[in-house]
């Protein structure tokens, strides 16, 4: 059986320690990645071990979960819109995950002051490549190249906190259905997409506001409603595709850069309200930008994991990734609409390690990236680390020397891990903080 937790590599830690969290300023180097060569700066952030999952495509693996989820997603959009017996959605699920900032934030009117675009949420390869944040990022190019309707599926990369339910990469589908007025408005000529005051031939001479919660100003509020009511109904449709006619549900208004109006999608589901997904009307910009003139289009994204998890009832994210038979074996040779609920297949004790330490001088508590350090953290430990916590904060009143204390959870998903063995790894991620941070272990 292959096991997917692994020990870490002291050679690729040693490396680790001194190249990839060093605070000293890097010299020029390159960064071979699916075969390319990639000039690295003082943006370089992305790891080894994240690296190491680019080619796994968990949502193309047969009977990974991911996988069976997404088949069930294109389906329903396969079945749902189709022309002369044709589906007129088109999949694309194996685009290559590296983009530019242009692709990720530029094209989709991510503003420059966005959260989204700082080094401590997302992988830079350098200051102008990353790994795409979002499936949204492919959103201009496949407007550009003359497609309508498509999914995007694949592996999207987050810097994030560590526990069951997040993981550095996760996966998505997000989608895009553009319509021009003759499809919108079949049978009545008198109604249009584009206001009087908006000329689609000129669409750079007029500036669209968003300030009307309703709607787009260059649209008008009959288009905005139909393709708001189609947004719904084709959603909605989906969602009780997976979870049953009887779903409970509810409309969240909500503000995403790239669509406007905005909602997300949340269901009550074992008790709680789970948002499963967040859509709206494409910014007339975006398509005016990729080449479409003349058409008014909306999009969503939802994720696998979150989904996946709720289905099947599958209880850490990491699972997702695990090659153990015993996970794997129950979702193979199922019918794809099953309903399928995770069996544990046993359930290893936790062992829980403190690191507590003090910042060298010109950081403190509030500039010290988290983020930084759950990286770490993960390309030492590799999966057995199943959450890491920030549990205090301390300021010396004398010194004034701050310090930061994390809670380390291990625990191995396939065998009972030894104190030993944690000590051993808790151990190496304290000299690599050492080295990375400059810090002193309290």
């Amino acid at each position: 059986m292959t096991k997917l937790f692994v020990q870490p590599n002291r050679i690729l830690s040693a490396v680790l320690h001194r190249l990839k969290y060093s605070t000293a300023p890097k010299t020029e180097s390159t960064l071979r990645i699916n075969g390319a060569d990639f000039i690295t700066d003082d943006y370089t952030n992305v790891t080894p071990k994240i690296l190491s999952y680019l080619d796994r495509n968990l949502h193309l693996k047969k009977d990974n979960p991911l996988s069976i989820l997404r088949q069930r997603i294109v389906n329903y959009f396969y079945s749902s819109f189709t022309y002369r017996g044709n589906p007129t959605f088109s999949v694309y699920d194996n685009l290559s995950p590296i983009v530019t900032t242009k692709q990720n934030y530029d094209d989709l009117l991510i503003p420059l002051d966005h959260p989204s675009r700082v080094k401590s949420d997302c992988y830079y390869i350098n200051r102008r490549t990353l790994l795409r944040a979002h499936m949204t990022a492919h959103q201009s190019e496949l407007l550009r190249s003359g497609l309508d309707n498509f999914l995007m599926i694949g592996p999207v990369f987050r810097r994030d906190e560590i526990d069951s339910t997040h993981f550095p990469i996760f996966h998505q589908v997000d989608a895009v259905r553009s319509q021009r007025r003759e499809q919108l408005f079949p049978e009545n000529e008198d109604l249009h997409i584009f206001e009087p005051t908006f000329d689609p031939t000129k669409p750079h001479a007029f500036t669209n506001s968003i300030s009307d919660p309703t709607k787009q100003s260059c649209h008008t509020l009959e288009a905005t409603k139909l393709m708001e009511h189609q947004l719904k109904e084709h959603l909605l449709g989906l969602i009780k595709t997976l979870f049953g006619d009887n779903i409970k549900y509810r409309w969240v208004e909500a503000y995403f850069p790239f669509t406007h109006p905005s909602y997300e999608l949340e269901i009550f589901y074992n008790n709680n309200w789970l948002e499963v997904l967040g859509c709206g009307i494409v910014r007339n910009e975006i398509l005016v930008n990729a080449g479409p003139n003349h058409t008014i289009a909306y999009a969503f994204g939802l994720g696998l994991e979150r989904l996946a998890m709720a289905l099947y009832k599958i209880p850490d994210i990491r699972l997702m990734w695990s090659t153990d038979s015993g996970f794997l074996t129950q979702f193979q040779n199922k019918e794809l609409n099953a309903e399928i609920m995770y069996k544990p297949v046993s359930m290893y004790p936790q062992c829980t390690n403190d690191i507590s330490f003090w910042l060298p001088e010109g950081l403190t508590i509030h500039t010290f990236m988290s983020n930084d350090f759950y990286d770490l953290v993960r390309d030492i430990g590799g999966d057995i680390i199943e959450q890491v916590k920030l549990k205090d904060k301390f300021v010396h009143p004398k010194s004034r020397k701050h310090s930061l204390c994390y809670s380390i959870v291990y625990r191995h998903l396939e065998r009972t891990l030894t104190q030993a063995e944690v000590n051993q790894v808790h151990k190496e991620i304290e000299k690599a903080a050492i080295s990375a941070f400059n810090v002193a272990i309290r």
